[in-house]
């Protein structure tokens, strides 16, 4: 059983005693009369600060998900998430965090901003997690763990019993990143935070919710946690808009089954279209909304597709990635487009 008190930054903790402390706010409603909050009266109703508690999109959100609103967290965008994982939890020049390789370039982005030891372990040539190589990278200042599952940018999901090893052998904070999970089908890791009280899994609007726009993360673990995050969050951070937009998709969430079933079948089209292009070598297996796609000279049509005003990632430079680009399921316009283009891809060398 992990002590979390002792896992939480020394300051932090001195915080939470002090916010603890103070008396609850009056509840702010828009019958009252409101002027407690510097607001200006005109221009309303976006004169008022947003609902800082997010109440009624954490409860659609929970009915949706099978949690409680207890065990959700709304983070702007899951940078934010991400962030406060190191600012909660990391010792700057103290502590490490481990990391799969490769994997989501921001979680070492945020270790560098923090101040924190990044170390990674590099997956095997089919991008899977070997938990005990993992969990040799630890030691007694590794205070979180950061896994990816489906990962980014092989577009698999880790094994879970590999994943479960981890979660019982580390006594820090493992982040499950759930990103792409949508796209799975398949049971998640946050549908069993009962079992893990050292499990933080995140999520986002971004992806299957088609509304990156918004900047809405979401953050699933124990009450315990979700506390924890509640209190060091700035003030007002989830804007009333970003809030009426994610209570909207929700509501509309059977469109969004509709557009992840057609993202599915053109998923299937466009690895079976790319194994047939002369130009590729082999597609690896997809979890996500993207596929990795090894090439014979993926420079080379990086740079065609780019000259046709087609823009993918180009992951060459990646660990286990050489020759591999990373292509996003985009309309079944833009995938005829991308195939017919390629079909006429002649090599520059």
């Amino acid at each position: 059983m992990i002590n979390l008190q002792n896992l939480i930054r020394t300051n932090i903790r001195e915080l939470i005693s002090c916010a603890e402390t103070k008396a609850e706010e009056n509840v702010r409603d828009s019958q009252h009369i409101m002027l407690d909050a510097n607001e200006n009266p005109y221009n309303k109703p976006f004169n008022r600060y947003p609902s800082d508690d997010q109440k009624e999109l954490k409860e659609e959100l929970a009915k949706l998900k099978g949690v409680r609103t207890k065990e959700i967290f709304l983070s702007n965008g899951s940078t934010e998430a991400i962030d406060m994982c190191y600012r909660i939890f990391c010792q700057p020049k103290v502590d490490n965090v481990v990391a799969i390789e490769p994997t989501c370039e921001l979680y070492k982005y945020f270790a560098r901003l923090n101040d924190i030891e990044y170390r990674s372990v590099l997956l095997d040539e089919e991008f899977q997690l070997n938990a005990t190589e993992l969990l040799k990278a630890c030691d007694k200042h590794t205070k979180l763990v950061w896994l990816c599952s489906p990962n980014t940018p092989s577009g698999n999901l880790l094994n879970v019993e590999e994943v479960e090893k981890v979660l019982k052998g580390f006594d820090g904070i493992v982040v499950i990143d759930e990103a792409y999970a949508d796209f799975t089908r398949l049971p998640t890791f946050r549908e069993r935070l009962s079992e893990f009280p050292n499990m933080i899994v995140l999520n986002t609007f971004s992806k299957a919710w088609a509304s990156a726009a918004i900047r809405l993360g979401v953050v699933y673990a124990q009450e315990a946690i979700i506390n924890i995050f509640n209190k060091v969050s700035s003030p007002y951070h989830i804007s009333q808009l970003t809030q009426e937009q994610g209570l909207d998709a929700l509501k509309h969430r059977y469109d969004i089954d509709d557009w992840i079933k057609i993202l599915l079948l053109e998923r299937k089209r466009m690895i079976l279209a790319f194994e047939s292009l002369a130009c590729c070598e082999k597609v690896y297996p997809s979890n996500a909304n993207f596929f990795l796609a090894k090439m014979k000279d993926a420079q080379s049509v990086y740079d065609y597709l780019c000259e046709k005003g087609i823009h993918v990632r180009n992951c060459s430079n990646v660990s286990l990635c050489g020759n591999c680009l990373r292509i996003t399921i985009g309309s079944k316009a833009e995938n005829a487009e991308i195939l017919g283009i390629l079909r006429y891809y002649k090599p520059t060398k």
